[in-house]
């Protein structure tokens, strides 16, 4: 499912879409600052529970948020994202049936909500400057 962005992550989206577009040379420098607005934060957020998926390492869930409250969690988040103490905890890691083959294994990786928040939020962020140099095929 495809959560529509609010109107300010759009406009951020557009706005940088339309700037790598427009100057292909253009480097953005400053983008880590456009990660912890609350606005995308939340957009970020959304779009992983919509996803759902599994506890990390740390156990927490969905539920486990709401009930901490989502906008103190999301609060606290873009604090650690704009002093720079954030780093990325440990993956899960868990072994799921293997399609095709009966008995074997695949390894996979889950990360946490906090993890999976903030990589929403970077790909938010990114994928609009590099969708430009995308072939539209």
């Amino acid at each position: 499912m495809s959560l529509l962005p609010p109107t300010k992550v759009g406009k951020l989206q557009a706005t940088l879409h339309a700037k790598a577009k427009e100057s292909p040379s253009y480097r953005f420098y400053a983008l880590y600052d456009k990660m912890y607005r609350a606005d995308l934060l939340w957009h970020a957020f959304r779009i992983c529970q919509v996803n759902g998926g599994a506890a990390g390492v740390d156990g927490q869930t969905f539920d486990d948020i709401e009930e901490y409250g989502t906008k103190k969690w999301l609060v606290e988040l873009a604090e650690e994202l704009r002093t720079h103490r954030y780093h990325p905890e440990p993956v899960r890691r868990v072994h799921i049936p293997k399609a095709g083959k009966p008995g074997a294994t695949r390894p996979l990786g889950i990360p946490t909500i906090r993890t999976r928040v903030v990589m929403t939020a970077a790909m938010l962020v990114l994928e609009p400057i590099f969708e430009t140099d995308l072939q539209p095929c």
